[in-house]
């Protein structure tokens, strides 16, 4: 029988970013460095797929220090972790690598600047997220105040608005971000914020190839994790950008067939936790079914690396 004809878009830039890449080289370095159990305290990265296949390597995923014994090695994920918890690492005499991302560092360096000039804090996020969660614990309780929304900004408390400055997530909708930042600076117009949005590059190309893609299809697919940030603002983005039907999906074995039945055209990325692996799966389950056509839709190119920690280039 033959298949129906479909134009499938490829975005790009799209899945595993440079932090992402660094975070799980660190897990397998200090495998092979220290052998198996490693601890790693949260997800390394959000994806199951990913967080499997470590796990098979000998990694062991907690969600909290209290549950890593003290003679082995244990691993930050890439969100970043509150000042408190490689604390309580040092005060335990515990190895420990930080694999946060070093763009989300940058924010926590920002923020301890900001207090140290007398500034209160506030911060654009997800309340709950563990990013957010690690960005907020850099201060003392109640020094950074967290708002999601330009509504919340019209109901923040300050000390002082004379003395105020913000932060973001880095894996926030660059839109939503502008409109919550102008939102503050008309509240508070002496507010301060970073030299260059925090919102990182990884985050803001691959919204940008969804913001291309999206007026061409019929339909879109992001793989990711349903606890990805930085995916979840990709389906936002490209429905927003004029797709008609955007959603997200962990692994081929997700896709809603019947809910694409009789488009033409089909648009594919995939957040920046997610591996080529995934959205090969995805390619090929299309394959399967249409004659497909592949147009890469590319608006950036990154070639940005991130070291790991020297701990791990060191001998054991």
């Amino acid at each position: 029988m033959t298949k129906p004809p479909l134009t499938l878009y490829l975005a790009a830039p799209r899945g595993f970013c440079a932090g992402v890449d660094r975070a799980i080289k660190i897990v397998e370095m200090a495998i092979e460095k220290w052998g198996a159990p490693v601890y790693v305290r949260h997800e390394i990265v959000h994806n199951k797929f990913v967080v499997d296949g470590l796990r098979d390597k000998g990694a062991v995923f907690v969600e909290e220090l209290t549950e890593c014994p003290d003679d082995r090695p244990v691993i930050f994920s890439a969100h970043g972790v509150p000042k408190s918890v490689p604390a309580a690492a040092q005060a335990r005499e515990m190895i420990y690598v930080d694999a946060t991302c070093p763009l989300v560092s940058k924010v926590h360096i920002e923020a301890q600047r900001h207090a140290d000039n007398g500034l209160q804090m506030i911060m654009i996020g997800h309340a709950g997220h563990p990013e957010t969660v690690g960005t907020m614990g850099q201060l003392p309780d109640g020094d950074v105040l967290l708002v999601e929304t330009v509504e919340d900004v019209a109901q923040v408390t300050v000390r002082d608005p004379e003395h105020l400055a913000f932060v973001t997530q880095t894996t926030l909708s660059v839109d939503d971000t502008t409109d919550i930042v102008a939102a503050l600076h008309n509240r508070f117009p002496a507010i301060v914020g970073p030299h260059k949005e925090d919102i990182c590059y990884a985050t803001t190309n691959r919204q940008e190839a969804v913001k291309a893609m999206a007026p061409k299809c019929d339909a879109m697919l992001v793989v990711g994790a349903p606890n990805s940030s930085n995916s979840k603002r990709l389906v936002e983005v490209g429905a927003r950008a004029g797709c008609a039907y955007a959603q997200l999906v962990q692994r081929a074995t997700d896709i809603d067939w019947r809910a694409l039945d009789g488009i033409t055209s089909m648009g594919i990325t995939a957040g920046a936790s997610a591996p080529e692996v995934l959205i090969n799966e995805v390619i090929d389950a299309f394959r399967d079914r249409y004659d497909v056509t592949v147009e890469m839709v590319e608006t950036a190119v990154e070639n940005v690396e991130f070291k790991v920690p020297r701990v791990l280039r060191e001998p054991a």
